[in-house]
């Protein structure tokens, strides 16, 4: 197929080069110089314009940072939307919020183009194994007709609901994983304030009921004091603000989540932004005096 791809970041730079690898016509858009040139070196076109880029594919993906960046993409000047040939889809892996995914599809379904929120879980370790969870919102017969792209690119495909519903799964994945990182940090940190040795206190856990993926990752990364960036941190502070934006708009109670949130206010004011999430124990360590 005919593809376009916005966003090469740490995890578009590996979904670009699984679409091309499988046999696919791929093009970008780059704001960056540097990522188009990338990109070209990896077989891919280069666009002047997300326009130019949209009328040349007939789907197009993208993962950026923001839901006003994917707003822009798709309906700024020389936007995906004044390419866009009818039946066209725009795939949007981005994490945003459910209002932008559902306000872009309703603008996109008045010219006739087709729209799937479908952001993903498992970082770029995910991107660059194919191994991503996908979350998808929007119609059936357009995630069908898409399904064997995204199959190139995760190993678990979900269709949650309709336009939106994508980014609901993806806020309540990263409600639970991080509200688990804190948990492990506090777990650390309690630990430490009993004088034992954290590394073993680890491991005994990871053989009861408390073993998870992020006292494996996480855990490990704060035992050994790694906190150079897996994620970045201010990407989950980010992700909370839609969450926590959402929950004020429902009248949703989420106590864990508000809680969790101002831990990464915290770690976010002393300048941690930057590095890896599993920092939330530094914040703990910094408020008992260590």
């Amino acid at each position: 197929m005919k593809l376009g791809f916005v966003g090469l970041g740490a995890m578009g730079r590996p979904m670009l080069g699984h679409l091309i690898a499988a046999g696919h016509e791929l093009a970008v858009w780059a704001r960056r110089p540097e990522a188009a040139a990338e990109a070209a070196r990896a077989g891919a076109a280069v666009c002047a314009t997300p326009a130019e880029l949209a009328a040349r594919s007939e789907v197009v993906f993208s993962i950026v940072t923001t839901g006003a960046d994917v707003i822009e993409v798709a309906f700024g000047g020389n936007g995906l939307a004044e390419g866009f040939r009818r039946g066209g889809v725009h795939v949007d892996m981005s994490t945003t919020s459910p209002t932008v995914a559902r306000e872009l599809a309703g603008r996109y379904a008045g010219l006739g183009v087709d729209w799937l929120d479908a952001p993903v879980s498992g970082g770029a370790a995910g991107a660059q194994a194919a191994t991503l969870a996908i979350m998808a919102g929007g119609e059936a017969a357009v995630l069908a007709r898409v399904q064997p792209l995204l199959a190139t690119l995760g190993s678990r495909v979900v269709h949650v609901g309709p336009a939106g519903a994508g980014q609901v799964a993806k806020a309540c994945n990263q409600m639970v994983m991080v509200s688990a990182i804190e948990a492990c940090a506090e777990a650390m940190r309690l630990a430490a304030a009993h004088g034992l040795d954290v590394a073993v206190v680890r491991q005994a856990l990871m053989g009861g009921s408390a073993a998870s993926r992020m006292l494996e990752v996480m855990g490990g990364r704060m035992v050994s004091r790694d906190f150079s960036a897996g994620v970045e941190a201010w990407l989950h502070h980010k992700d909370f603000g839609i969450l926590l934006g959402e929950a004020h708009r429902l009248g949703v109670p989420l106590p864990i989540a508000a809680q969790v949130w101002q831990q990464l206010n915290a770690l976010m004011a002393l300048g941690w932004g930057q590095d890896d999430t599993a920092s939330l124990l530094r914040v703990l360590e910094l408020a008992g005096g260590t």
